[in-house]
């Protein structure tokens, strides 16, 4: 198995193992996101619903912005739609990622925008 197939099968798991121990509800969803090379993809989860509530991007908001600062305005916009959309608590979702760099970035940035988590 090369090293790629590896890593993404290893993340995975670690997704999986989190997925067994949270869940999201309609008054608490669940808080997920996925990180590529090059965006960072999240969204607000009812799982009990089966529908995504509020979602978006680092691909349609931050064009020629740094990784790291578009982390931070996906976190602020993510916050915002939240709060339109009646959602004050949510579960945090890593996605089998580390929390450190710009997943962190994104979860500091969706706190300051007013989500307790």
């Amino acid at each position: 198995m090369n090293k790629v197939a590896l890593k993404q099968q290893s993340r995975t798991r670690r997704h999986n193992r989190i997925r067994s121990r949270i869940a999201g509800t309609a008054a608490r969803p669940r808080l997920t996101v996925y990180k590529s090379n090059r965006y960072l993809h999240a969204q607000i989860i009812d799982d009990a619903a089966g529908k995504t509530i509020v979602s978006g991007s680092t691909q349609a908001l931050a064009k020629g912005t740094t990784k790291m600062s578009g982390a931070q305005s996906l976190g602020t916009d993510l916050a915002k739609k939240a709060k339109a959309a009646g959602i004050e608590e949510v579960v945090f979702d890593r996605g089998g990622f580390r929390y450190t760099g710009r997943v962190a970035q994104l979860a500091a940035a969706a706190r300051e925008g007013g989500l307790k988590f």
